[in-house]
């Protein structure tokens, strides 16, 4: 498996996205001012928004390139269908019930088999997390994700319930384009994959 190693708020500068929405609490600098540059050509704009997405929810191109055609076949807008797919992929819902602090950690999370989905042990971090799924933590990791949950208070999306008696989350609707919660413009993924 391929390990980014780029630095988070380097690349969160480059691409304009707060690094709130990765889970990561940062000043901004008052070092660093922007200098402005050249215009972006249409290419080069279609290709930031592709890499925003990429990086927020932590997917490689060949991932990224398999769920865009998948959405493509799906009835509805193709942008809105692929951003609801990376929305429910189970590392990523991980992160939104708030069993972690940022998506690599959610990740690993999965991966290492701390997750349950409807009583299962999952640990694939791309499983596809449908409606009315049940969403909770292996007694082996629970101390940790409840550290972790009660720390650090983060809003819960619509489309997810978090039952705090059970420490269990469920899928109640599918996320909708309005849930997105960082700056996208999903035409432009659109337009550059449809080339």
């Amino acid at each position: 498996m391929a390990i980014a190693r780029t630095p988070v708020f380097k690349r969160c500068d480059y691409l304009g996205i707060n690094p709130i929405v990765l889970g990561y609490t940062h000043k901004p600098s008052i070092r660093r001012q922007k200098k402005a540059r050249r215009k972006v050509s249409e290419y080069g704009l279609q290709l930031k928004e592709k890499q925003k997405v990429r990086f927020v929810y932590g997917v490689l191109e060949r991932q990224f390139r398999r769920a865009y055609h998948r959405a493509e076949s799906m009835s509805g807008m193709t942008g809105e269908n692929f951003l609801r797919l990376m929305e429910l992929r189970l590392d990523n819902v991980v992160f939104r019930l708030g069993f972690a602090k940022t998506r690599i950690q959610a990740r690993q999370l999965v991966n290492h088999g701390h997750i349950l989905v409807n009583g299962k042990r999952i640990d694939i971090p791309s499983y596809e997390v449908k409606q009315n799924d049940t969403i909770g933590v292996h007694t082996s990791a629970l101390t940790l994700a409840t550290a972790i949950k009660f720390s650090e208070r983060r809003a819960i999306p619509r489309w997810l319930t978090f039952s705090e008696e059970t420490f269990e989350g469920s899928v109640s609707a599918l996320p909708e384009r309005s849930d997105i919660d960082f700056a996208v413009q999903e035409r432009f993924i659109v337009e550059l994959y449809s080339k």
